[in-house]
Formats: structure tokens, C-alpha cells, sequence
């Protein structure tokens, strides 16, 4: 028993100190378990296996798909509409919107689906986010206590109440107790995030970044003004022809920058494909296929009448909803700088083969200032000259190589990850009903972690990633290494005791101060043990003793039961005690002291309510 409570309080000071990553603490403590023989090896692994864990591993690869697609994006901004500019408003929409849906899934699931739309909303509300993901995990587990099904510790203590002959609580006996807390968490984190995390600032507002975002360099080279768009349509003379074929670039001036293919089932609209192209002298047109050419507005519409093929309406190259209508899903672009030494200083573009080369265009040069576009083929290059060059993104990926030549300004790869599959949106969103239907509904024979996985699998498979690793990336391993090596430590204050013994110890000396007394005492017994063991182990260890003591002095058990419930619940001062404060960690970057400085005031404000309310709302 000592021994383990010599390694819950190293762990405890690594925590706090944050010297070492929370992960390695986790997994340090998890070690010395094994190496004084308290664990077993397969105990200590157990948490790797736990179904939770596992869903949380697949809620983070669905939490990323609902990013890459944008649907993060779509639903923000809706939502943001409701909350316009007012961080209070937007603060208040978290809240009670993750309450919500946690009443009805698991707050795992909840925290999962809900945080990159936070992200989002904070990002358009140029809101700190920080101040959003804490408040979105504490509401979640608030959400948890409207219903039955809410969280694990609602149907711990629904079976003990059963068991013991008692009866049963119907599904939505728990929204009066859940209502309390979620008006009680937000009058008091209100003040407390604004005081302690809105000065902590976000990495990517305080990190310096080499490079521009796509949207920048269209804006930079005044892309859209120099393109126009043409759309071949059935009976065309297009139709079969090549780019070489129609050597456009001599006859008209202008240069074929993209072809874009869509696809879209006849049956099933939801599914869409998009194509990008570079335009290949080889690539045979096809009836719907867009031709985006870079040139003179003029010269782009004598290409169009020669071919009796109007242009499509330019005003749609404008920016629209706050964005451009300028894709990057397969294609990208990039500024490569030349170096001085470069075997391409004094040469033209095309002497130098790029596109033969590297299967890459030069669609414009900025030198000293001034953005060259139009006739670059015979544009001889300069020391310091900048390429906006355009390709697929492996191909852009693949310049870095030739860094005698020249230097790729930014990360070609980075930005490709932020560029949204936003025609998978719908895809994502009805794989996402689906999820919570199926975690919702009992009539639905599928267990919430198979749901999770199923999810996460379509994901992948429909293409709302740009391919597996992309899947893989967007799992945190610090938050899933942390929980599941702390799971094991409940195990092992079971083995040695140390729950029981603490747990008795508190009961039996306040048993003797009346009912009020000691549905303190089991209150913030269960409290204390959620901040080191999982809440529903912590559910499990302390619904016997309450439902025993209950009847012992002889009181009503409900009172006694909901308190354990709720405290096992509303733990707020520790990152390790439930899911979703692990899950908002990195994403807030929050230290171990953020969480005791707004979730250790929350909890011990929840528990002197809980402790006045539960009595009224369920009597001695």
C-alpha cells in the first residue's frame, strides 16, 4: 500500500512541476508499478486495450476528418453567426450547445466532434481559443449528468440502486442536477478563464512563419484578375483535343494553368470527386471539363469565341464567403528564390526545361518588387529573382532537392494539409449523423467504440482524407499514451487497499454528524479519488459504500447515489481524470497548474452546491 502511494505522489509532483511531458510521467509511474511487482504485465498494458482509449483514437481521426473537409469550418460558421463578434455570446454558445450534445453522447464523443468546430468559430471570431476548449470539455461532462445514458457514472449507480432492491431511475431523472451544474459552470468560468487563460496565446499567433498561405500568393500576383475560366461543353470542338493540339500559348497568348474534372454519381449526390490537372500537352479534353487560362482577359476570350465557348462568369473568381474560389485539393503553388550560384542565371524559362524537368509551371516571377505574368517564356532569370511556380504538391515537394539552385520559400507539404477537401464536406457530415445515431440509440445493436471505429474507418475509405498518414497525423499520441497509462493506477489502489481503506476511513468518521455530513464525506471522498483514477472506477469503489451507509443511518440511498454520481463527474482539477480535459491538452496548451487554477475552483464551488441541492431535489 505504501508503495503505491509513494508512486500516485511522484506522479502527482511530475504532474505539477511540468518539467517532464504529462505522457512520460504517465508512463514512468506506469513502469514502477510493474518493477515492484504490483502489476502485472498484462494489468499495466490494460489501459492500451480499454475500450475508451481505443475511442478516443478514432474519435481523433473522425475530430480530423470533420477539419480537413471543412465541415469544422461550415458548422462554425454558422454558429458564429449566432454569436457575431460578442466573445461572451461565443463563450455561452460553447457551453450550452457541448452541454447539449453531451447529454446524449458520450463526452468523449462530444469533446471529439465539438473541438475542431471550436477551433474554427474561435479562429473566425478571432476569439482566443484557449479560453473555449477547457470550458468545452468541463461543459461536456456536464452535459453527461441530463441523462441517463449521459455518462459511465449514471449507470454505475443506476445498477447499484437496482441491485439493492430499489427503484430505478428513469432516463431523464438526472436533467434537474444536470441543469444545476451546467448553470453553475458557466457563472463560474466566466470569470475564471477570463483571468487565468486569456493571456496564454496561440502557437500559431506567436510563432514566426516562413512563406505565405495560398490564399496570400493569389492575392499577392493578382491571380484572379488575370483568370478566366472556360467550361467545354457536349458537341464541342474541344472535346479530344490536346493541350499540344491546341497550342494556345502561340495562337492566343494565354496558358492553359488548370483542368479541373468533377464527377458526381447520377443515384448518389453525396458522392463527389474532384479532379486537378496539370495541363499536359497529352491530356485529352472531356465534355465538363474547366479549363482555367492564365492571360489578358481579351486574349482568353478570342481563345473562348474561336472555339464558339463562352467564358463563365469571371465575378465568380472573386473571393466568395470570405474565400477564393481557387482550389488547391491536388494542385498547389509556391515561391522558390534563386540562388546566385544558380545554372539558371541568365537563362530563359523556356531554355531552362522546367516543366520537362520537374513537371512544374512558372506562372509568375516577382523581381524587385514588380510581378511579371504575361510572355514569362522568354524572361531571362536573375540572382534573387522569386518563381511562383505551380504543380501537383508532391512535384512542388520534390524542388526542396535542388537547393543548389534555389531555395523553396515556406513548407509546400504543410500548406497542403491546411488546403480543406471542402466538396467531402456533406460525405463527412452524414458519417458523423450516423456515429451519433448509433451511439444514441439502444435500439441500434452497435457498441458506442465499434460506432467510433466504423466512423473513423469511412473516414478514410470515402477520401475525406488526402490519403492514410494524413489519418494517422491527426491522432494525438501524447493525450492516448496519457490516459492509458494512468488507467492501470485505479487497478493497482484497488489491489493494494488504498481506495478501500481511504474511502471507509472518511465514511466512518463523519457517519455519527448526521445524513448532511456524510453526504459530504462520500462527496468529496469521490472527488478526491476522480483525480487520480479514472470516474468510473471511482463510481464503482464508492457506490456500494454510499448505497450501505445510506441505509446504515436510514436515509433515502438516491441522494447518496446522485452525490457519488456527480462528483465522480465534475472533476475538474486534474487533465488525467477524464477523457476530455486529456483531449483538449495539447490543442489549449494547457499546463497541469491551468487545470488547478480554473477546474480546482469549479470543482469545490460544484461540491458545495451539489452538497445543498441534492437533498432538496431527492430527500432523506
Amino acid at each position: 500500500m505504501l508503495t503505491t502511494l509513494i508512486i500516485l505522489a511522484l506522479s502527482v509532483v511530475g504532474f505539477v512541476s511540468g518539467r517532464m511531458r504529462s505522457d512520460m510521467v504517465a508512463l514512468c509511474a506506469l513502469v514502477l508499478l510493474l518493477m515492484f511487482n504490483i502489476l502485472t504485465p498484462a494489468e499495466a498494458l490494460s489501459g492500451f486495450s480499454n475500450s475508451t482509449v481505443i475511442m478516443m483514437v478514432g474519435l481523433f481521426v473522425v475530430g480530423g476528418a470533420i477539419f480537413q473537409t471543412g465541415l469544422a469550418k461550415i458548422i462554425g460558421g454558422s454558429l458564429l453567426k449566432l454569436a457575431g463578434k460578442s466573445e461572451l455570446r461565443l463563450f455561452l454558445l460553447v457551453m450550452i450547445g457541448t452541454a447539449a450534445i453531451g447529454a446524449f453522447v458520450s463526452n468523449t464523443g462530444t469533446v471529439a466532434l465539438m473541438l475542431p468546430i471550436v477551433v474554427s468559430m474561435a479562429a473566425g471570431a478571432g476569439a482566443n481559443v484557449s479560453r473555449l476548449l477547457m470550458p468545452l470539455a468541463f461543459a461536456s461532462s456536464m452535459g453527461g449528468m441530463m441523462t441517463l445514458i449521459g455518462t459511465p457514472p449514471n449507470l454505475v449507480i443506476q445498477e447499484t440502486l437496482t441491485a439493492g432492491g430499489f427503484e430505478p431511475l428513469d432516463f431523464f431523472s438526472f436533467t434537474p442536477v444536470g441543469l444545476v451544474c451546467v448553470a453553475v459552470g458557466t457563472l463560474v468560468l466566466l470569470p475564471l478563464t477570463k483571468y487565468f487563460l486569456s493571456g496564454k496565446k496561440n502557437k500559431e499567433n506567436t510563432r514566426g512563419r516562413k512563406g505565405k498561405s495560398l490564399n496570400e500568393l493569389v492575392d499577392e500576383y493578382q491571380l484572379t484578375s488575370n483568370l478566366s475560366r472556360l467550361q467545354v461543353k457536349k458537341g464541342s470542338t474541344l472535346i479530344g483535343k490536346t493541350a499540344a493540339e491546341l497550342d494556345v500559348h502561340r495562337r492566343f497568348g494565354v496558358t492553359i494553368f488548370e483542368i479541373r474534372r468533377e464527377s458526381q454519381s447520377k443515384h448518389r449526390k453525396l458522392v463527389k470527386s474532384v479532379s486537378q490537372s496539370m495541363a499536359d500537352p497529352s491530356t485529352p479534353l472531356e465534355a465538363g471539363d474547366i479549363l482555367y487560362l492564365m492571360g489578358a482577359r481579351e486574349k482568353a476570350e478570342h481563345f473562348a469565341n474561336e472555339y464558339q465557348t463562352p467564358l463563365l462568369d469571371d465575378t465568380l473568381l472573386k473571393e466568395q464567403g470570405g474565400r477564393s474560389v481557387l482550389d488547391f485539393y491536388d494542385i498547389g503553388m509556391a515561391e522558390i528564390v534563386l540562388m546566385p550560384s544558380s545554372k539558371l542565371i541568365n537563362s530563359t524559362l523556356i531554355d531552362s526545361n522546367f516543366r520537362q524537368r520537374f513537371n512544374i509551371n512558372v506562372i509568375g516571377i516577382r523581381r524587385k518588387g514588380e510581378y511579371m505574368l504575361h510572355g514569362l517564356k522568354d524572361v531571362r532569370m536573375h540572382s534573387g529573382d522569386v518563381l511562383l511556380v505551380q504543380g501537383t504538391w508532391g512535384n512542388i515537394a520534390s524542388l526542396t532537392q535542388e537547393d543548389e539552385d534555389w531555395v523553396v520559400l515556406g513548407q509546400p507539404l504543410a500548406e497542403a494539409a491546411k488546403v480543406t477537401l471542402d466538396y467531402k464536406a456533406p460525405l463527412a457530415a452524414v458519417i458523423m449523423v450516423l456515429m451519433i445515431a448509433m451511439m444514441m440509440f439502444d435500439f441500434i445493436p452497435i457498441a458506442p467504440v465499434t460506432a467510433v471505429m466504423i466512423a473513423g474507418l469511412l473516414m478514410v475509405l470515402t477520401g475525406c482524407f488526402r490519403n492514410v498518414e494524413a489519418a494517422y497525423k491527426t491522432i494525438n499520441w501524447e493525450s492516448i499514451v496519457l490516459i492509458a497509462a494512468m488507467m492501470p493506477m485505479s487497478l493497482a489502489l484497488e489491489k493494494t487497499g488504498v481506495s478501500e481503506y481511504i474511502s471507509n476511513s472518511l465514511v466512518n468518521s463523519l457517519g455519527g454528524f448526521g445524513p448532511t455530513a456524510l453526504l459530504a464525506g462520500i462527496y468529496f471522498t469521490t472527488s478526491l479519488m476522480t483525480m487520480f483514477i479514472s470516474n468510473t472506477a471511482t463510481a464503482v469503489l464508492m457506490s456500494p459504500i454510499a448505497m450501505a451507509s445510506a441505509i446504515q443511518v436510514g436515509v433515502s440511498p438516491y441522494p447518496f447515489l446522485f452525490a457519488v454520481a456527480v462528483a465522480a463527474s465534475m472533476c475538474f482539477a486534474s487533465p488525467f481524470s477524464t477523457p476530455p480535459n486529456a483531449l483538449v491538452m495539447p490543442a489549449g496548451q494547457y499546463t497541469f497548474m491551468d487545470y488547478v487554477k480554473v477546474g480546482l475552483p469549479l470543482q469545490l464551488i460544484m461540491a458545495v452546491v451539489m452538497i445543498l441541492v441534492l437533498p432538496l431535489l431527492f430527500p432523506y
